[in-house]
């Protein structure tokens, strides 16, 4: 097994930590260790693609019917006299 020292690790949230293990009737290192085991336990990739992440996040909400916008015809570039 490793060995690992994490320091500069805030007040508040070393003392959510001691509170964490308390209730849990662990150490401080033991609540650590399965926080990290927990954090790691998957290996399922995240979204990379935006888009996709924003459209899995709200699909289950639903969709929305816009109307459709009409749009206008191409105008023509403006002459600059050449």
């Amino acid at each position: 097994m490793a060995v690992m020292t994490i320091r500069n690790i805030d007040d508040a949230i070393k003392k959510r930590l001691r509170v964490r293990a308390a209730v849990n009737g662990r150490s401080m290192e033991d609540e650590a260790r399965d926080i990290l085991r927990s954090a790691l336990s998957t290996d399922e990739p995240r979204a990379r693609n935006l888009a996709q992440a924003i459209h899995d996040r709200f699909a289950a909400l639903g969709g929305v019917d816009l109307r459709e916008t009409r749009r206008e015809d191409i105008r023509q570039p403006p002459d600059f006299g050449e």
